[in-house]
């Protein structure tokens, strides 16, 4: 065995005489520095952190102090509490949590930040967000701003250091609360704690705040970076799909399937639809209570049996009533990205994202509707079908965002349905 002999360069002779101007004059004096800026501060009253400075007053007389971020003033709204993991911006950003605070039970929030190729509207509808710790750096290689900046930009509040867990337990013990998050120290626990029994989320329309206000074409498909499923575009079909806080990504899934869409306001009647001749109509998701939309119950009776069509999340709950079916509110809904859902018809068990604080009771239904999908976690319905009229929905989201992949399938079967549709016709 050889070596060979390695030359070092001699070393730079100012490195040392920097290292002790470093280490004796500068550090020193930066640290003199603090310790005054410090002295100074405790001096005035003040403390070099963050203190609490914001409440949050559940309606079951609970008071919870925590600390502010984004936004400042007095909110009140419906809690619940989210298990995904990821997906906070598209969570934000969800028309479905109008009305409500996102309680994560994830406990860090904030370390990957905010770009702006996941959004899933056009803005924050959410009242608010919870979170136990929020990140105090960001790194990711698409973060264009930082969670709180965002936040402030779009008047949301948000809350951290508090005790989501117990929150999550109160929720699922008692159900889903109204809350007030405030700022204002002006305001009594008392002031707070009657607003949060002076409102009710239910009954409310929600729908009409969230929805879009013209009618649209859509284009835009699955990025090719993160196409994962579709096969080229297909037979391009024609689908109205009704804005009820419809998601981005449902919008994309169906191009990336082939189709052509045209996006219409959720008061849209439904004889103009049925005029534009479409190959099908999909009913999107949206916020609040089912019941409190009847407008939009009509619309979907209208238009049942004369074109196939396709409910996600809210549209599963309108066409539920339309058949004739109740819908019901849940103890504290579904909500995150790992909820279990088994498909009937295949067997098979998919891992899904849901949002939704109410659910149809399949024992209403009229004969002919089947049961599809049912949630693994407590037996309730999520899909029917009804072959008869080319009805088929689902109470979760396929295009996921955030989650799993599993249901994807779903916008392909609604293909197919309208692919059988006209072949039937011909």
């Amino acid at each position: 065995m050889t070596f060979r002999t390695v030359s070092v360069p001699t070393r730079d002779p100012f490195l040392p005489k920097f290292a002790f101007l470093l280490s004796h004059v500068l550090l020193p004096v930066l640290d003199d520095i603090d310790a005054i800026l410090f002295a100074l501060k405790i001096g005035n009253g003040e403390r070099p952190w963050k203190t609490s400075d914001a409440r949050l007053v559940l309606a079951d007389g609970s008071i919870w102090k925590a600390k502010s971020f984004g936004a400042s003033g007095t909110q009140v709204g419906e809690v619940v509490f989210n298990t995904s993991l990821t997906g906070y911006q598209e969570i934000l950003t969800d028309p479905s949590y109008a009305g409500q605070f996102v309680l994560m039970t994830n406990p860090h929030i904030g370390n990957t930040g905010i770009n702006f190729d996941d959004e899933e509207s056009t803005q924050c509808f959410l009242a608010g967000l919870v979170i136990r710790s929020l990140s105090i750096s960001t790194s990711n290689w698409r973060c264009a701003e930082t969670l709180g900046d965002y936040l402030a930009e779009r008047n949301i509040m948000g809350i951290y250091d508090v005790d989501t867990r117990a929150i999550t337990r109160r929720l699922r013990q008692d159900g889903s609360l109204v809350g007030v998050l405030s700022t204002d120290n002006s305001k009594s626990d008392g002031e707070l704690l009657q607003l949060s029994r002076s409102w009710d989320i239910v009954g409310i329309d929600l729908i009409s705040g969230v929805s879009c206000k013209s009618p649209h074409e859509w284009v835009d498909k699955t990025k090719q970076d993160w196409e994962f499923n579709s096969k080229g575009p297909g037979d391009n079909f024609h689908i109205v799909a009704y804005d009820f806080g419809i998601k981005h990504n449902i919008l994309r899934r169906l191009a990336s399937y082939g189709c052509k869409i045209t996006v219409v306001p959720s008061t849209w009647p439904a004889s103009e639809t049925l005029k534009l001749n479409p190959d099908g109509v999909l009913f999107s998701n949206g916020p609040g209570d089912p019941s409190a939309v009847p407008y939009a119950v009509e619309t979907v009776k209208n238009i049942l049996g004369k074109v196939p069509v396709f409910g996600i999340c809210m549209g599963h709950q309108l066409l539920g009533q339309a058949l004739g079916g109740k819908t019901f509110k849940m103890k504290f809904g579904h909500h995150g990205g790992n909820h279990p859902v088994r498909n009937l018809r295949t067997g098979h068990v998919e891992i899904s994202a849901q949002n939704h604080n109410y659910a149809v009771d399949p024992a209403t239904l009229p004969e002919g509707v089947e049961v599809t999908h049912i949630n693994l976690n407590d037996g309730s319905c999520a899909g029917l079908a009804f072959p008869a009229q080319r009805i088929m929905s689902l109470q979760y989201h396929p295009e996921a965002s955030p989650g799993p992949h599993d249901s994807d399938y779903a916008f392909r079967e609604f293909v197919q349905l309208m692919k059988r549709e006209i072949a039937h016709s011909i």
